[in-house]
């Protein structure tokens, strides 16, 4: 009993259904986000921070694709690795660029994101999704 709690063997189908609850569970965390930065594209309200030199409107364009469609793309897995290398980006902004100044307990939530979308963009969505259906 103790042995099959402790294995460290990998068994495929449980991987893949641990990405697909990653790929959704995370999805969905930073889509809460992305969502109201969405909205706010919607209504015209462009304000937004210059955190990289390419303007302030530019950037908050470019965060909305990462925060809300990529976020869609990971939920879905569907570009999965195009959401994730979105997501990655921006995250390294936010917590080197954006909170570069701030304490560690500000940049932790964009870290655990990087960390997160890192780990998607290296293994891909799993075989729940609708990038394995469309390479097979």
């Amino acid at each position: 009993m103790i042995r099959k709690i402790i294995n460290a063997n990998l068994v495929t189908s449980r991987v893949h259904l641990a990405l697909l609850l990653y790929r959704i569970s995370f999805g969905a965390m930073m889509l809460t986000h992305g969502f109201p930065k969405f909205q706010r594209l919607v209504q015209g309200n462009l304000k937004f921070g210059d955190p990289i030199g390419i303007g302030g409107e530019l950037s908050f364009v470019l965060v909305v694709i990462a925060e809300f469609f990529g976020a869609l793309m990971v939920i879905f897995g569907l570009g999965t690795r195009i959401g994730a290398f979105l997501l990655s980006f921006t995250m390294i902004v936010a917590g080197f660029v954006r909170h570069a100044d701030d304490p560690f307990s500000s940049k932790e939530k964009a870290f655990m994101y990087l960390a997160v979308f890192l780990i998607l963009l290296l293994t891909g969505p799993g075989k729940y999704s609708i990038d394995h259906k469309w390479t097979k």
